[in-house]
């Protein structure tokens, strides 16, 4: 496994099958962004109580949707990998709905662990997050409970763990890169829009991408080669 062999394949994907993933990730940031509108909407115009339980609101969509996000992205890749490419959006989402709740406590699990070690000394909780990477794939392909998961993305990264780090690093400066850009051209909007449409279009174009490269990567780890090109 390569760098540039998984991040080849991911471009090579996203842009064969850029409107579904566009649209599967379009389908959850439309409320996302939406709520994280209101709430800074509303904590710049009313009293503490309000603006806090908007945030509060918030937050709890954006964990909930973006774990439900990264797995029907992750059935997606698996899919499109495979030449399954007729699984509509909501099915795919319907699949994915029983590991919610694993992939709740593994992504808190991983969570902890990358806090507490960045508090450390930094470098364990980049560790952690290394070894962890793959556990959404590993939970919603492999259909693992939380701490197997762990276990099992852990065993996967064992000996891979620098080319493993170097995809984190350039899909994550990719991302952030991607994402200013994308948000800049919506600066002529109204900040309630900037925050709404801004979003909706920066997160629709750049989460996919990301989750392609870290689903691809769990693929190579397991040592299973790309698949001839299946038409979009």
């Amino acid at each position: 496994m390569t760098v540039g062999g998984v991040l080849n394949e991911a471009f090579a994907l996203y842009q064969r099958f850029f409107v579904r993933f566009f649209l599967t990730a379009a389908a959850v940031f439309v409320v996302l962004n939406l709520v994280a509108a209101i709430a800074e909407d509303v904590s710049a115009d009313t009293q503490d109580a309000v603006a806090a339980f908007w945030g509060l609101v918030a937050l709890v969509a954006l964990l909930l949707g973006s774990i439900w996000l990264q797995g029907a992205l992750t059935a997606t890749v698996a899919d499109v990998r495979a030449g399954r490419a007729d699984a509509g959006i909501e099915a795919t989402y319907r699949r994915v709905r029983p590991y919610l709740g694993t992939l709740f406590v593994a992504g808190l699990l991983v969570g902890v662990g990358v806090v507490l070690g960045a508090i450390a000394l930094i470098l364990p909780g980049l560790f952690l997050l290394t070894r962890w990477i793959v556990v959404t794939p590993v939970v919603v392909l492999e259909e693992l409970g939380a701490l197997d998961a762990l276990r099992r993305s852990w065993q996967l990264v064992r000996g891979h763990g620098w080319t493993v780090f170097g995809v984190i690093v350039v899909t994550v400066v990719l991302a952030a890169v991607g994402q200013t850009l994308f948000i800049a051209l919506f600066l002529f909007l109204p900040a309630f829009l900037q925050t709404w449409i801004g979003g909706l279009v920066a997160n629709s174009l750049v989460a996919p991408f990301v989750a392609l490269s870290w689903t691809i990567m769990y693929f190579h780890l397991r040592g299973e080669h790309p698949p001839e090109e299946q038409p979009a």
